[in-house]
């Protein structure tokens, strides 16, 4: 099995429990672990995969919470650190009638990644890179610490993942930079997992299929835009294929995106000839049909965490 390596954010998701009511309206709230990176390297164990964390908690009783949750799923915590002057991050969730989400965030220690404390990892034991945080491109420690994994996976020609996990709130007047340097990844990674609003906003254009068309003649990525429910568009060799998803009642569609990029890395990291080369259309259609169902799954439970339990290839 070929290993993976991740960067980025382990949070806390402060899940409003009142249903279909903004954040202003919420009252009751339960703590989850949460972050796209860290949704992706649980959702990963919990089918089975291998893959190794970098991220920065408070030394709180969150930050604690979050280490208990990752030695649950039997993530090596390894490179988790605990910051002594820096609360841990949390987001607060509140769940619409649709399965939709109402955000706010209160950063703290995840942006403190730094370079120093991932210099010593074993480069070569690692195939798979996947950069895949909401925070990366704000400016902190992380920043260049994700420019300076990034820059040296590129140079080693590692297999590069990147999914850019836009957040409005966090960005705000900040569009700018975020477009630029999402561009600067998708240019130079192998895989690509976009939103239908990423697609347009990076690509800055009024429709899905201008969206297409540019980021085909900037990259030679395969890429996949996520549509929800109504499933994914596979990008291939400069053609696109629509792939349906399943139907089911969602209850909470927070992470799925993070499952469907995990259950894409649990398939490329299986795979027993070259990752770069020997991915034909005939498995990228059936990765991205696996992947839609593992999505889908995870929106059936509240929380991803708790959906991530339930995951499995038995399909």
């Amino acid at each position: 099995m070929k290993k993976i390596f991740c960067i980025g954010e382990a949070l806390i998701d402060m899940m409003c429990t009142d249903r279909n009511v903004s954040l202003k309206e919420g009252v009751n709230f339960i703590k989850k672990c949460g972050g796209a990176p860290t949704n992706v390297s649980i959702a990963l164990k919990a089918l089975g995969g291998d893959i190794q964390l970098a991220a920065v908690v408070g030394n709180d009783p969150f930050g604690d919470f979050i280490f208990q949750t990752l030695e649950d799923f039997n993530l090596d915590t390894t490179y988790i650190f605990k910051h002594n002057d820096k609360f841990t991050t949390i987001a607060y969730v509140s769940l619409q009638a649709n399965g939709e989400r109402d955000f706010y965030f209160q950063r703290g220690a995840d942006g403190f990644v730094r370079i120093r404390d991932i210099q010593d990892i074993n480069f070569s034991k690692f195939d798979i890179f996947h950069f895949g945080s909401a925070t990366a491109f704000l400016e902190a420690d992380l920043y260049y610490t994700y420019l300076y994994l990034f820059n040296l996976a590129v140079k080693e020609n590692k297999f590069i993942c990147f999914d850019p996990n836009y957040r409005d709130l966090l960005f705000g007047n900040h569009k700018e930079h975020f477009i630029t340097q999402s561009l600067a990844f998708i240019e130079k990674a192998h895989f690509v997992k976009l939103s239908e609003a990423e697609a347009l906003l990076i690509a800055q254009k009024n429709s899905l299929d201008e969206s297409i068309a540019y980021f085909i003649k900037i990259t030679k990525a395969t890429f996949v835009i996520t549509l929800g429910k109504e499933g994914s568009i596979l990008v291939f060799g400069g053609r696109n294929y629509k792939i349906p998803s399943v139907e089911v009642q969602c209850i909470d569609s927070t992470g799925a995106g993070d499952a469907f990029v995990a259950a894409m890395l649990y398939q490329v990291q299986n795979l027993k000839s070259d990752i770069k080369h020997d991915l034909d259309l005939k498995l990228w259609l059936q990765f991205v049909e696996n992947a839609n169902k593992i999505a889908a799954k995870s929106c059936e439970y509240l929380g991803a965490i708790e959906a991530y339990k339930h995951l499995s290839f038995n399909l």
